[in-house]
């Protein structure tokens, strides 16, 4: 891939030259930030296509400097962290990073998992190409445009910004208009992890995913609650079309 943006974030200087003059061997472009302040003023900015994030920041800390990153965009994310307590790796996880490093570590690693997650965020987007032979896939719901090929969710016309999370269930769910799942089918496919009956991921999600594509979140027209069971997405007159 080429044109790789990677924005990399660390208030140890000589960590952060380090890590800049390896990945701009490797061909990507790299932009530094010593704090989490810096870091959230380039990324609003910027354009990147990946973010490694350290979680112990002097002023912001890296988690959440991670949910705000997380609430504009779905690109791959990698914490770096002197931490290796199992509560900081699942808390990082859950809140949306994709992958987790401990200090120290070596640059071969660091860089394998940057192609890692290159590698599974756009071949999984390859992918879904594939399903079209025309061109990219295009749902329409009413006033949602869905691009299944480019990861792009309009009303009105106008882009809305999901989530990786929230994109997969809306994925999950106009998928398969009409089919009721349950919090745990839900969470099983699109976590990927067994599902814990105090787990309140999918509510939440659910409940962000509204309030971005409905025009009244407390009588959603798209996603509804079937009581007691879970959700489906309500289709209406949907069609779906190459463009």
């Amino acid at each position: 891939m080429k044109d790789i943006s990677i924005l990399f974030t660390d208030d140890d200087r000589e960590i952060r030259e380090l890590v800049e003059r390896y990945l701009n061997r490797e061909g990507y472009q790299v932009d530094t930030a010593a704090d989490g302040e810096s870091a959230l003023k380039l990324f609003g900015d910027g354009d990147y296509n990946l973010v490694i994030l350290d979680i112990m920041l002097p002023d912001i800390d890296g988690i959440e400097v991670l949910k705000k990153i997380r609430e504009a965009a779905n690109i791959p994310i990698i914490m770096l962290t002197a931490r290796d307590s199992e509560v900081d790796r699942v808390l990082g996880l859950r809140i949306g990073a994709d992958d987790y490093i401990v200090k120290p570590f070596s640059m071969n690693e660091l860089i394998a998992r940057i192609k890692a997650q290159l590698r599974r965020f756009y071949v999984f987007g390859g992918e879904d190409r594939q399903e079209s032979s025309q061109g990219e896939r295009v749902l329409k719901f009413a006033s949602l445009s869905i691009d299944l090929d480019g990861y792009n969710v309009y009303k009105s016309g106008k882009r809305v910004k999901l989530t990786s999370t929230e994109f997969k269930i809306l994925k999950l769910l106009i998928s398969h208009p009409g089919q009721v799942f349950t919090k745990k089918q839900i969470f099983t496919q699109v976590w990927g992890d067994d599902y814990l009956e105090a787990d309140n991921n999918v509510m939440v999600h659910i409940r962000r995913l509204r309030k971005k594509i409905e025009d009244n979140p407390d009588d959603p027209a798209f996603i509804e609650t079937v009581w007691g069971i879970g959700y489906r997405f309500s289709a209406g007159d949907s069609n779906e079309k190459d463009v």
